[in-house]
């Protein structure tokens, strides 16, 4: 789960970690007055979107007083913000972070994420912050300091003042610096958190040093634990169908393709959209329905792929482990009867109970599509998909 700037940097206060005095406005009044009440020469306007790259899009901008505070906000909310994150469409923009302006010496970049070739979490730090961190680990991957995390003791202060160093942190302030890392891993690991990032991390000409900017994403599994957290989510940010599948536990992410597809398994489902752009196509989504999915959440996931108006065919790959092939049989024929689906549907089954299932599919008087293997499968969909045009 996602959540917004002024919300992780309320949390991160929380732990200790410094943050910029801030005000969240809504409308260009309540800017207005965020601007008076913090009383600095400057202050920032900042689009609140669960998207990087805002400053780019024209979501990041000065203010000189509050008039130009309101001003620039009267601007800013109900903007569709254009990001490399948000593609095409852009966000609306509906909430603002108006914050102190400080007086900035250098910036650099903090991270915190799990390392999954190490299984374990991994403390990240670069000289190069304020920019994009993924063109910075493509272009110039020696910039980027790693420190793997031990489990059982956390990050050790010793491993905070190795980054601190590393960063070039003046030496006076390197135990301020350890500190601040210190207290971000303690809010990263009690949040449960599956990403913090600060970036920029900022060094003031005063010598303080500040989360500027702050992402924190949580770990789904770990929910149950903060029930708090729930009201942090913005639904305005998600995708409306993404929501309606996480009712039913269905893992699913829209795309832009025309090809629908129903898998059950991640792996799968990843070789299923591989190999339907090897064969000239593209997917609609990802799905997986997992693998002891019933036929009732089958429904409910074709229900969810056939309401993307882009779904020209749907591709269902089904190996059956856990999960019966029969069973998800039933569900495809009583969702395509139930929704009155009339467009095309082929299905590759593999696995437990396979005849069974490749029988309901032949008997089911509807035209589905059978396949043998994921090939014949994937060229199947994609020349479906192609002919309804």
């Amino acid at each position: 789960m996602k959540i917004h700037e002024y919300q992780g940097k309320a949390l991160l206060k929380e732990y200790g970690v410094p943050v910029p005095r801030s005000v969240v406005a809504r409308t260009p009044e309540e800017a207005e007055a965020a601007a008076k009440e913090l009383g600095t020469d400057v202050v920032v306007v900042k689009a609140q979107i669960h998207a990087g790259g805002r400053g780019k899009g024209g979501g990041v901008k000065l203010a000189k007083s509050p008039e130009e505070a309101k001003q620039v906000a009267s601007e800013m909310l109900g903007m569709m913000l254009i990001t490399h994150q948000t593609g095409p469409e852009g966000r609306e923009v509906k909430t603002l972070l108006i914050e102190e302006g400080l007086p900035i010496d250098k910036e650099f970049y903090l991270g915190i994420t799990l390392d999954r070739v190490t299984g374990r979490n991994t403390f990240m730090a670069s000289s190069a912050g304020g920019m994009d961190i993924e063109k910075v680990a493509e272009e110039t991957p020696e910039l980027i300091l790693k420190e793997s995390i031990d489990p059982s003791v956390g990050l050790r202060p010793f491993q905070a003042r190795k980054l601190a160093f590393g960063l070039g942190i003046p030496n006076d302030l390197v135990n301020q610096a350890a500190k601040f890392m210190l207290s971000l891993y303690d809010a990263y690991e009690k949040m449960d958190a599956s990403l913090v990032e600060i970036n920029p991390f900022l060094l003031t000409k005063d010598n303080r040093l500040i989360a500027l900017d702050a992402k924190v994403n949580f770990d789904d599994n770990a929910m149950f634990r903060h029930k708090d957290y729930a009201d942090l989510r913005d639904l305005d940010e998600e995708e409306p169908l993404e929501i309606e599948a996480s009712k039913f536990d269905l893992n699913y992410i829209k795309l832009d393709g025309n090809i629908g597809c129903m898998v059950n398994g991640a792996g799968l489902a990843m070789a299923t959209m591989d190999i339907i752009k090897l064969h000239g196509g593209e997917p609609a989504n990802f799905l997986d329905v997992g693998g002891g999915a019933s036929q009732e959440r089958v429904e409910q996931a074709f229900r969810i792929l056939l309401s993307d108006e882009n779904v020209k065919a749907v591709l269902v790959n089904i190996f059956g482990g856990i999960v019966r092939t029969d069973m998800v049989a039933n569900g495809v024929v009583a969702a395509a009867k139930n929704l009155g689906v009339s467009i095309p549907i082929i299905a590759r089954l593999e696995g437990t109970n396979v005849e069974e299932g490749r029988r309901v599919l032949a008997e089911s008087g509807i035209g589905i599509i059978t396949a043998q293997g994921m090939t014949d499968a994937a060229e199947k969909a994609v020349a479906a998909a192609n002919a309804q045009f």
